[in-house]
């Protein structure tokens, strides 16, 4: 079985910053994890590996110092990391990186499998996962918490929601995106270690995936940030003390205050 995990490298929550000329998160230069989501999706793809044989290979955009997280996956037990790394990249909203990312996987090859994390800690939107699976319109099957059986066309699995699960399958190949609840991430043995820090990355730019210049980055992404501020800091609230009716009359007075 071949499986691409989609993987983001995050900026740590204490150390965000933005850019004040395009409203977006600056990530060179800062500290920075792999999604914490994206975690349960590459020790889900090692398992399945594990299972049923085959590749694990790693998939991320974003700066140069992305390539720590391909390393840390491949210290986990994926086989091989892509870096797509290119400036014209730089900006792009989740229909660009997930229009980007699928050309990538267009440029892998064959595959079985893809997995996400089913959403991003810096934005929260659970938008790329599907987004790649309808630029290769292929199947998707989201908050995936279990992986029951896998043949060689067809998968099934159990989907959480609010209240339970369904038991889905679906043909290959798919997308999946992962919840928290499928499986614990391993921690990388010293072996793993030593391999990730030997391994060679890939790393292609738009000139090797020939995309349409008017579908990535900035210019490509059709929802921006106009402004961002901080909320005004919220006044403490007041305590109203009695009988019903006296609270009554508090609430009035106090709305009356208010409006003159």
């Amino acid at each position: 079985m071949n499986i691409i995990v989609c993987v983001k490298q995050v900026p740590e929550t204490t150390e965000v910053r933005i850019n004040p000329e395009t409203n977006t998160l600056i990530r060179e230069g800062v500290k920075s994890i792999i999604n914490p989501f994206d975690m349960y999706a590459i020790e889900e793809g090692v398992q399945l590996k594990e299972r049923f044989g085959g590749k694990v290979t790693v998939l991320t955009m974003g700066p140069p110092q992305a390539e720590g997280a391909l390393r840390e996956a491949i210290s986990m037990g994926a086989d091989e990391g892509i870096l797509v790394c290119d400036r014209a990249f730089a900006g792009s909203d989740t229909w660009a990186t997930s229009y980007t990312l699928a050309g990538a996987i267009k440029k892998i090859g064959a595959f079985d499998l893809i997995i996400c994390g089913k959403q991003a800690s810096d934005g929260d939107t659970a938008q790329v996962g599907p987004g790649i699976s309808t630029h290769l319109n292929i199947p998707q099957v989201t908050y995936v918490k279990k992986v029951e059986d896998a043949k060689e066309d067809v998968m099934r699995l159990e989907r959480m929601l609010e209240e339970g699960y369904e038991v889905v399958e679906t043909p290959l190949p798919a997308l999946l995106t992962v919840v928290k609840e499928i499986n614990e991430p391993r921690i990388p043995s010293l072996r793993g270690m030593m391999r990730a820090k030997s391994a060679k990355i890939i790393i292609w730019s738009q000139k090797d995936l020939n995309l349409d210049p008017q579908q990535i980055g900035l210019c490509g992404s059709p929802t921006q940030v106009v402004k961002i501020f901080t909320p005004p800091q919220r006044q403490g609230g007041q305590i109203l003390k009695g009988e019903i009716p006296d609270i009554a009359r508090q609430l009035v007075e106090l709305s009356r205050s208010e409006v003159s």
